[in-house]
C-alpha cells in the first residue's frame, strides 16, 4: 500500500473512531488540528453553543483555496444491524466500514493527506490554505459552517475557492462534481374552517373542502423550465392533517407540511409571494409558517471546476459529470463569502445507512484529487 493510501486510511479509521454524532465532535477537530500545526497552520476555534468549529490557515498572501467538511455523523439506527460495530472502523471485501465512512471522514483524512503532501513538494507555494470544518451539518446547522462564515464575513474575508468534501460520486470516484444545490423553502399551511357535525355542513366550513382546489393547483403549477445548470423547479407536499379522530366531525382546521426545492429562477420572496396570491385568490382564510433551509447557489464552469475536473481526469481516467442534483449542504453558506465552490468526495451509495463503506481503492485518489487540485489552482 502506498504511503499516502496508509497515511489517509490510518487517519480516516482513527476519525471514524470518534462517537461525533451531531453536533458532537468527539476530539476530530483537535486531531486534524494536531496534524495542521506541523505544516505552518495557524488553527482557530470558532466554536458556538454546542458546535465545534475550526478556521486553519496556512500562508499570507494570495488566492485562498479552502477545504470544508464536516466532522459530526448522523446516528447509527439499529447497532445489532451492523455487521461490524459503526464506531470500530472493519475492513472486509475491499471496503472501509464505519459510520462517516464515506461521509465524510475519509473526505476530511484525504483533506489532510493532500495538504500535507503538496505542503512537502512545495513548501513556500504561493497563495492560501484553508480547511473550515464544523460539527454541526448533519444537525440543525445553526451554529456551524454559517458561524465560521459570519466571523470572517466580520473581517471582511473573501475566499477564492472552496471545495466541501460531501460525498458526490455516484457508482465510482470522480464520476459527479455539484456545481451548486437548489434552494429549499418549506411552509406549515393552516387552512381555517369551522368545525361542526357532518351531518349539518351548512353549519360548518369544511376546511379540507375548501383547500382541496388550491392544493390541486399548487400541485399541477409547472413553476419554471430550469436552465443550464438547474432542473425546473419543484413543490411537494409532505404532510396533511385534519380532524378530531372521528368519522361524525367537520375539523376546524387542516395543516399541510410543504417544500419547494427551487431553482436559480427564483428568489424565496418570489416564491412566497406567488404561493400567497394562489390562496388569496380562492380566497381561504390561512396563515403560513415559513422556513428558508437555503438558497440556491451555483458555480459557472470556470477556474475550479475545471481545476477540480483535470484533476479527476489525471487521477480517475474520466471527466466528471457537473451537477446541481441532491439536497443542501453547508456550500450554501459558504458562497456567500466565496468566488467559487464546488462538492466533490466518494460514492454516495451508503451513506446515512446500516454498514456505510467506502471502497478501499478509492481512498488514495480522493487524496490525490484533491492535491492536484491545489496544485492546478495554486501552481498553474
Amino acid at each position: 500500500m502506498p504511503q499516502q493510501a496508509a497515511s489517509t486510511q490510518a487517519l480516516a479509521e482513527a476519525l471514524i473512531r470518534r462517537q461525533s454524532v451531531t453536533p458532537e465532535d468527539a476530539g476530530c477537530l483537535d486531531l486534524i488540528a494536531e496534524r495542521l500545526a506541523p505544516l505552518g497552520f495557524t488553527c482557530e476555534r470558532i466554536d458556538r453553543n454546542q458546535t465545534c468549529n475550526l478556521w486553519a490557515v496556512r500562508g499570507q498572501n494570495g488566492p485562498i483555496v479552502t477545504f470544508a467538511g464536516h466532522t459530526d455523523v448522523v446516528p447509527t439506527g439499529p447497532v445489532e444491524r451492523w455487521q461490524s460495530p459503526p464506531f470500530e472502523p472493519s475492513i472486509r471485501d475491499g471496503h472501509l466500514y464505519g459510520r462517516g465512512a464515506a461521509d465524510m471522514k475519509t473526505s476530511l483524512a484525504a483533506f489532510v493527506t493532500a495538504i500535507e503532501a503538496f505542503v512537502a513538494a512545495h513548501p513556500d507555494h504561493p497563495g492560501r490554505i484553508a480547511l473550515l470544518l464544523t460539527s454541526d451539518e448533519e444537525g440543525d446547522a445553526t451554529d456551524g459552517t454559517i458561524a465560521v462564515v459570519e466571523a470572517l464575513k466580520s473581517r471582511g474575508q473573501r475566499l477564492n475557492y472552496c471545495i466541501v468534501g460531501e460525498p458526490t460520486s455516484v457508482e465510482r470516484l470522480g464520476d459527479m462534481v455539484k456545481n451548486g444545490r437548489r434552494g429549499s423553502l418549506s411552509g406549515t399551511l393552516t387552512v381555517k374552517g369551522q368545525q361542526g357535525h357532518i351531518a349539518y355542513p351548512h353549519l360548518a366550513k369544511n376546511p379540507i373542502h375548501l383547500a382541496a382546489p388550491a392544493l390541486a393547483e399548487l400541485a399541477v403549477t409547472r413553476w419554471d423550465d430550469g436552465n443550464e445548470y438547474f432542473p425546473p423547479t419543484s413543490w411537494q407536499m409532505s404532510n396533511i392533517h385534519a380532524g378530531t379522530g372521528a368519522n361524525n366531525v367537520i375539523p376546524g382546521t387542516m395543516e399541510v407540511m410543504f417544500n419547494f426545492r427551487f431553482s436559480s429562477e427564483w428568489t424565496e420572496t418570489g416564491l412566497r409571494d406567488r404561493v400567497h396570491e394562489l390562496l388569496d385568490r380562492h380566497k381561504l382564510d390561512y396563515d403560513i409558517d415559513w422556513r428558508l433551509s437555503g438558497n440556491p447557489y451555483l458555480t459557472p464552469r470556470g477556474t475550479l471546476v475545471e481545476a477540480i475536473s483535470l484533476a479527476i481526469d489525471s487521477t480517475c481516467g474520466m471527466r466528471p459529470e457537473i451537477s446541481t442534483t441532491g439536497g443542501t449542504s453547508d456550500g450554501r453558506f459558504i458562497a456567500a463569502i466565496c468566488d467559487e465552490v464546488v462538492e466533490f468526495g466518494p460514492v454516495n451509495a451508503t451513506i446515512h445507512k446500516i454498514d456505510e463503506r467506502i471502497a478501499l481503492d478509492a481512498i488514495e485518489p480522493l487524496s490525490a484529487v484533491y492535491r492536484r487540485t491545489l496544485e492546478n489552482l495554486l501552481l498553474g
